[in-house]
């Protein structure tokens, strides 16, 4: 397992040891020990999959304190492009976002500290996205940014007619108006 940080702090991207032969494949997706050598000391406690078809976006979401979420995202099939923000106030890349594609076949994880908004968007026919978390859901901390802000320019992969996205998410507020407590 080998990690590979980003211009983000704290934001790591993670590429599983893939032992693989006639057969097909192994890895360990996690493991604790291996985390905590990588000096990942996070105590997840909950597992949430989704299932979406192509042009299907989700997000940008976050949960403020003390519900804010660390999490640890990979795609089990297919792909999708991976879209973080940074909301920490005191950050040096406050409001700066970062894009990765994550897919079934390149088995690479994100790992995404608190204080951060996350969505992807789904590029290939369907993708099925597995994260893991160290915070359960709650429904009154949430909140989210709007897709389309035009002072993140982020790149979803696809022309924003062709994306799918749920009522919910297409109000959401710009960063400037979001209520991000970090």
């Amino acid at each position: 397992m080998k990690i590979e940080e980003t211009f983000i702090k704290d934001l790591i991207i993670i590429e599983p040891t893939v032992f693989g032969d006639d057969r097909g494949y192994f890895f360990e997706a996690y493991n604790k020990t291996k985390f905590n050598n990588l000096g990942i000391d996070i105590e997840f406690v909950q597992d949430n999959q989704s299932f979406s078809k192509k042009g299907t976006l989700r997000g940008l979401h976050y949960q403020n304190p003390p519900f804010a979420q660390t999490k640890l995202v990979r795609v089990l099939d297919g792909e999708i492009i991976d879209v973080v923000v940074d909301l920490r106030k005191k950050s040096a890349t406050f409001g700066e976002s970062f894009t990765i594609v994550l897919s079934g076949e390149n088995k690479k994880q994100l790992f995404v500290p608190q204080g951060f908004a996350h969505g992807f968007s789904v590029i290939s026919e369907t993708a099925t996205v597995m994260y893991k978390c160290d915070q359960f859901y709650n429904k009154e901390s949430e909140g989210g940014i709007k897709f389309d802000d035009p002072s993140l320019n982020i790149d979803w992969g696809l022309e924003l007619k062709d994306l799918i996205i749920s009522e919910k998410d297409q109000i959401l507020p710009f960063i400037g108006n979001c209520n991000s407590l970090f």
